[in-house]
């Protein structure tokens, strides 16, 4: 195996290290001080934008309706969300952030930011073609992986 293949393949144990039981990898820590999960708080973000089924979490998310399910409990005992039907079909259940949820969701918004602004940071080092392999080679690797 090649220097850079194995570069590679530790690279990806530690993205599958750092990413197991996540739905995302964020850079830094996160300094909200509530005990939620990284799916929970980007819950918290996504209804932040708007309000939201659990079906339509799932999608956005890309888990299953049960895995959101058990993180929108949690988060309504926890009085972060709240359950409203939709006037049009009472069977058709919506979430709305409380305002105790509200600075969560902006911190994890944040999150997401510095998380790009690091990643723009780290391209600023590579010139504009090395930067064009790179993004060349992850859009093969991501194709390889998707196989």
């Amino acid at each position: 195996m090649t220097h850079l293949a194995q570069k590679i393949d530790q690279f990806l144990n530690e993205v599958i290290l750092k990413a197991e039981n996540q739905h995302e990898i964020l850079i830094g820590s996160c300094t909200s001080d509530a005990p939620l999960t990284n799916t929970q708080e980007h819950i918290l973000m996504l209804l932040s934008e708007e309000s939201l089924t659990n079906s339509d979490l799932a999608k956005k998310l890309n888990v299953s309706q049960a895995a959101v399910t058990k993180a929108v409990k949690s988060l309504v005992r926890q009085e972060m969300l709240q359950a409203f039907k939709d006037k049009r079909d009472a069977r058709v259940t919506f979430y709305r952030l409380t305002e105790l949820a509200q600075p969560i969701a902006k911190e994890h918004q944040h999150h997401h930011a510095n998380t790009l602004e690091t990643y723009k940071k780290l391209a600023e080092r590579f010139s504009a073609s090395e930067q064009a392999t790179i993004a060349k080679f992850l859009e093969a690797l991501v194709g390889e992986i998707g196989k």
